[in-house]
């Protein structure tokens, strides 16, 4: 059986035990199009060949900026690690003149774009680029070579065995790829991961994840640039998993309901919203059957893992389960086994009701600097516990700091940051690297997330303050979709917050409350502020004093990767909201001065 040691082993191992004939699947038009193991391999070594003919050397950057997570980019990824060169992928959302940052810094020759709105942004700035040779699209443009004409020059094999060379040559500790994080300030980082970070990293979690080999289905949607679905994705291929790509965010219920997924990675975010939806039409029923839907999810809010509480809360489950969440899990395909979250912190709240829902979502911690997994919860061997991050995975060591840092050992720790020896030696030291993150290890070894380092500040008081302990309770009310905590260096804590205009329409049409048509209309009627002011005030409860919220603005716009207040992975660009809306910030802690 093939061995794993570099990141194109996986699909060879996924050959030696399963020739899946939808290994890959993508949907063109309106026909989901499947390929092979045998096809995806023999696509990949085509890459290999042609790019071998171009003059790829050992140690050459390549570049991948795709709109949509799609078949060709793992026939590249794989076509391009098998010649000893990097892959390079870039968030298509970000400004073009951090394209050309990326590409300029990785030195890259060339670069694959997957449409045309991709393309024109690249372009905007392409003569800044001077190492760049030649971009190939995935679909069909006008002005730029196609993707194809790569599998054409490597159809003849004939240099087949030098590709064999090359990839014998791949050490395991070489570098495979630079992943720039999108960083709430300043430039980019370029991240480097070796063969074996991310190897290691594939191996050690595998295990955590409960999949039947060659039996499941997965909808991979959430961005192949970021570590996190890239890692999921070389999982599903060592499990022999079919991988079927949403087409966008926006068909991601019609794709669900077509492919009818056993598994799918989340953000938070995404689940709140298909919470908040729920929650919705849940509200919008009357007589008994409203009274069952909020009976089933008062329940659920209730849950606890491995029947802790007790058989006669088991058998209301069971009841709640046939009644009102069998229509959940037929929303979402109807097949769904398990979701897996990371990227920031998730509610309890959602942990529990979609476990109640028999949909559990095993929540994870980790960086792009560790590959990115530390710990993952595990419904087995009772590794799942709601409120954590899960239990350390094996290979990787764990330990916290004085001040409460969460430090990190192990084969997934990255090699480091491209060019910036400085930054690296920043952030590992004695061997350790740190996170920046707060956290804690319970008695039974579950790891906690309390907040991050760098974003505790202090107030004038001299009073430290949490912020994401305070937003992750505050994005519980359905009133709220985002909120910022502010008060670095001044007399209270006080919140920037955006609100759910979807749900206060709503709220507004079941209460006969007129609101102004304009999102500026509706944060400036004073009954939504009220109405969220009770909200805050309820949830503050929860705190001490000095952590109360004791003002807010509500912000009229909503807050977006395009809009600049979020990072690709949805964090907040801290810096960025307070900038865009410093006259709100004035108004709470200025104007009354």
């Amino acid at each position: 059986m093939q061995s794993i040691s570099r990141l194109f082993d996986f699909p060879y191992y996924q050959l030696s035990k399963n020739n899946k004939p939808d290994c890959l699947v993508t949907k063109y038009g309106k026909e989901w199009v499947k390929t092979s193991t045998q096809e995806y391999l023999n696509q990949a070594n085509a890459i290999s060949r042609a790019f071998l003919r171009l003059g790829v050397q050992k140690n050459d950057k390549i570049a991948l900026i795709t709109s949509t997570n799609r078949t060709e980019w793992n026939v590249c990824d794989i076509g391009i690690l098998q010649t000893g060169a990097q892959t390079v992928p870039i968030y298509p959302t970000i400004a073009a003149d951090d394209y050309a940052y990326i590409l300029n810094h990785s030195e890259s020759s060339y670069c694959f774009v997957s449409d045309v709105e991709v393309f024109a942004k690249l372009n905007s700035v392409r003569n800044q680029i001077p190492t760049l040779k030649e971009v190939y699209c995935f679909n069909s443009l006008s002005d730029c070579t196609h993707w194809k004409t790569l599998l054409e020059l490597g159809a003849d094999t004939s240099n087949q065995d030098a590709v064999e060379e090359r990839k014998q040559g791949v050490l395991p500790t070489d570098l495979a790829t630079i992943i720039y994080t999108s960083g709430t300030t300043g430039k980019p980082k370029g991240v480097m991961l070796s063969h074996q970070n991310i190897v290691s990293n594939v191996l050690d979690s595998a295990p955590r994840i409960p999949f039947e080999e060659g039996k499941s289905k997965a909808l991979s949607f959430l961005p192949v640039c970021h570590i996190f679905e890239r890692i999921i994705l070389y999982i599903y291929q060592f499990y022999s998993v079919s991988i079927y790509f949403a087409e966008s965010i926006d068909q991601l219920s019609d794709n669900i309901k077509e492919v009818r997924p056993n598994v799918f990675s989340v953000v938070p975010r995404l689940l709140e919203k298909v919470y908040d939806k729920i929650y919705q039409k849940g509200a919008e029923l009357t007589g008994l059957k409203r009274k069952i839907f909020f009976w089933a999810l008062e329940l659920g809010l209730k849950y606890e893992p491995y029947g802790a509480n007790g058989w006669w809360y088991e058998m209301q489950l069971k009841l709640a389960r046939k009644l009102i969440f069998s229509k959940w899990q037929e929303a979402l395909g109807g097949e769904l086994t398990v979701m897996v979250s990371g990227s920031a912190a998730l509610q309890p709240r959602l942990i529990r009701v979609f476990a109640a829902a028999g949909m559990p979502v095993m929540e994870g911690y980790g960086l792009t600097e560790t590959s990115p997994v530390i710990t993952v919860n595990d419904q087995k061997n009772r590794g799942f516990k709601v409120g954590t991050v899960g239990k350390v995975i094996n290979n990787v060591t764990v330990k916290i700091a004085e001040d409460g840092e969460i430090l990190c050992k192990g084969p997934n720790v990255m090699m480091g940051y491209y060019k910036d020896d400085t930054l690296t030696q920043e952030v590992l030291k004695d061997g350790y690297f740190h996170t920046g993150d707060i956290g804690e290890i319970d008695t039974e070894g579950f790891l906690k997330i309390t907040d991050r380092k760098k974003e505790m500040f202090k107030t004038s008081g001299g009073k430290y303050i949490a912020p994401q302990l305070i937003e992750n309770a505050m994005k519980q009310s359905f009133f709220i979709e985002q909120i910022m905590v502010i008060g670095d260096g001044e007399k209270m804590p006080a919140a920037l917050i955006q609100p759910s205009f979807d749900f206060i329409k709503e709220w507004a049409k079941r209460h006969q409350e007129p609101l102004g048509p304009s999102y500026e209309e509706i944060v400036a009627n004073p009954r939504v502020i009220a109405r969220i002011q009770e909200e805050v005030d309820k949830i503050n409860e929860r705190f001490g004093s000095w952590e109360k919220i004791k003002k807010f603005e509500l912000t009229p716009t909503i807050w977006s990767i395009d809009g600049g207040e979020l990072t690709p992975t949805l964090k907040l660009k801290r810096k960025m909201i307070k900038e865009k809306y410093i006259h709100l910030y004035n108004s709470i802690y200025r104007d009354n001065d």
